[in-house]
């Protein structure tokens, strides 16, 4: 991945956290994911809703969904993926950003033993994620087992790091 101009998500520069990168969009390892192997894909110019993409920026995000998806469920071994946008606030959408979510799902031995409980568990992390960024969202419901902490800086470029050589195989 070269060097191009700063990545930003909403006001956040997340450029050390970036994997992958399309003219029109890129990823990033998150903050406080909920499995291994959690990323995020995000369009490069800073729109809040999906419908506020045009075509072009549209097309190219759910290329990059679609390959970043092959490469972390090849790194980590996955069975399937888990990809949720949370469209609006309402939604439960932390970061006034459009991004989806990838999570890689193992068969046996994932989180969740039932898979609908990945939902909330999104819910709560978006709700994590806006406390952690300065964000305004409020929980929705508290969740008191909750205790993924924020990686730190260093780990977030290990990961990426590590990811972006699944790109440069290919």
């Amino acid at each position: 991945m070269t060097s191009l101009s700063p990545l930003f998500f909403s006001t956040f520069e997340v450029g050390k956290q970036a994997f992958y990168r399309s003219a029109l969009s890129y990823a990033i390892v998150n903050l406080k994911p909920i499995v291994p192997g959690h990323v995020l894909v995000i369009p490069t110019r800073v729109v809040p809703r999906l419908a506020d993409l045009n075509d072009s920026e549209l097309a190219s995000l759910m290329g990059s969904v679609q390959r970043v998806g092959k490469v972390v469920e090849r790194a980590y071994g996955a069975d399937a993926l888990t990809i949720a946008c949370q469209d609006g606030k309402a939604a439960g959408q932390s970061v006034g950003h459009v991004h989806f979510h990838i999570l890689p799902r193992i068969s046996a031995g994932d989180r969740f033993s039932n898979n609908d409980e990945v939902y909330p568990a999104l819910e709560r992390s978006a709700v994590s994620l806006a406390s952690d960024m300065k964000g305004d969202v409020q929980p929705l419901k508290v969740d008191a087992d909750e205790n993924r902490t924020p990686r730190s800086k260093e780990e977030m470029e290990e990961e990426a790091s590590w990811l972006r050589g699944f790109f440069q195989q290919s």
